[in-house]
Formats: structure tokens, sequence, C-alpha cells
């Protein structure tokens, strides 16, 4: 049975004290939460800090980045082995924002998936996702496809058990737009139809695709009770600490 996943991802927000708190008052919050996976990614200046307060909660940390190689001369970039070592298990992996911003090509996201997965137990949550004015034009399926198939170039299947995918339609995110219900699953389900004919059903089936973009607890109950969908990765409505909490029982409830 797939994991639903409720990933906050704190972009380049919260100091250290902002973090220490929030870390707190949740890990209060959630002792009662059985079905849900939590994952917190904060900036890489709190993700010590973090690992320590959340260890042995019903929360994980995650990272918002790394590099493909294990060390050497790339100042201002972080390994896997450096993320792992100290308590991280999820790492994310191709963002938008990296891709927009900071030039991260599919070649380079694949690269990323495939250092991640040499660690003991990181767990890559993998973005796609397409912009307006490509799903404007009718090339929604195209992109999706093309980023799927050059993210998992040279990926085994057994290595895809402990991958994650999330789409996160460009125009969505910290917009406030959010892609309809509907929206949503039919690409999601383009996913998990494009993982079975690259894989197989079982690999396709096992795999938790989330959803990002203007996430919040109005609409992810919504979301949820699409069939693909496990679960979100949340931008700003993840930054709130009863906003977060609200979308964890959500999530829970539904998974009951």
């Amino acid at each position: 049975m797939r994991k639903t996943i409720i990933a906050g991802n704190w972009k380049m927000n919260k100091n250290k004290s902002e973090a220490v708190a929030f870390a707190n008052s949740l890990k209060e919050k959630i002792s009662n939460i059985e079905n849900v996976e939590i994952v917190v990614c904060p900036s890489f200046v709190s993700l010590v800090t973090l690992c320590d307060i959340l260890k042995e909660t019903q929360a994980e940390v995650g990272a918002q980045n790394l590099h493909w190689e294990a060390s050497g001369a790339f100042t201002g970039e972080v390994s896997a082995e450096m993320i792992e070592a100290i308590g991280c298990r999820y790492v994310i992996i191709g963002h938008s924002e990296r891709r927009q911003f900071f030039n991260e090509t599919d070649d380079k996201v694949n690269k990323k998936i495939k250092r991640a997965l040499t660690s003991c137990c990181l767990i890559p949550i993998v973005c796609v996702g397409e912009t307006l004015d490509q799903r404007e034009q009718g090339k929604t399926n195209a992109i999706i496809r093309t980023q799927v198939t050059k993210a998992l170039e040279s990926i085994s299947s057994m290595q895809m058990q402990r991958l994650i995918i999330a789409y996160e339609p460009v125009w969505a995110i910290g917009t406030g737009v959010t892609a309809s219900p509907e929206q949503a699953e039919e690409v999601h389900r383009l996913i998990r139809d494009l993982i079975e004919e690259l894989y197989d059903e079982q690999t396709a089936e096992g795999i938790s695709i989330l959803y990002g973009g203007s996430v919040k607890p109005s609409n992810i109950a919504d979301l949820l009770k699409q069939s693909n969908i496990d679960g979100g990765l949340i931008g700003g409505a993840s930054l709130e600490l009863d906003s977060f909490i609200e979308m964890i029982k959500i999530a829970e409830h539904l998974s009951n």
C-alpha cells in the first residue's frame, strides 16, 4: 500500500530560532498521527538542529537539494553523504525553482537522483511540472513524459522503491492558483502509467506521487481524494504550524 506523505518545503524561510520553535511545537502535536509520513525540509542551516529535535518522532527531516558528487571542489554545495550523516531521510531534487533559477537540467536531476540512491537510506523526492505557457500550448503530457523519463534514466526497479515523485505545475507554485483536483489527477495518472511503461505495474502502483502547488487546508482534502494523489509537497502553507498540522490531520483522517 502506498504511503501518504505530507512534506513541507520551507524554501529560504525561517532562521534557526524560528525553525526550533516550529519543530518543538510540531512534535507535541503529532504524537497521535499513525498513517501519514510527515517530512519537514528546512534550509541547510537548520538541518542538524531539526534532525535532533524530531528524532524518534513521527516526523522526518529532508534537505532541499544536494550535489551529484560525493566530495570535491564545489564551493557552496552539500553532498548526499553529508545530508545522510546528520540524520536526514529525504531530499528534494529538481524543484522547479532550482530548474528555473539555477539552471538545473534533466541531466543534472538524473545525476542527483543517482547520487542520493547510492546512500544508505536517503529518499529522493523528484519534482516534475510544466509552465503555464507549456500547458496553454498543450505540451503538458510531453513535458512530463520527458522530465520523468530523463529523471529515471538508468534507475532500476529496485531503486524505484525508494523514490517519490512530486508533480508541481510551475504555474501553481506560489501563485495562489491550484490545479483543480481533476487536472492534478490527470497528470498523476499519466505519471503512474509512464512508470508502468518504463518498469512494471507493481512498481507503478507502489510509488507515492505527491502534488505541489498552492496546497492549503482548504483544498488538500479534494486533492487527496483523487486515486493517484498520495500526499502533498507543500510550500507557503507549511510555514504556519497550525496550517501544516491541519493538513496532516486531514490526510490522517482520509487515510483511515
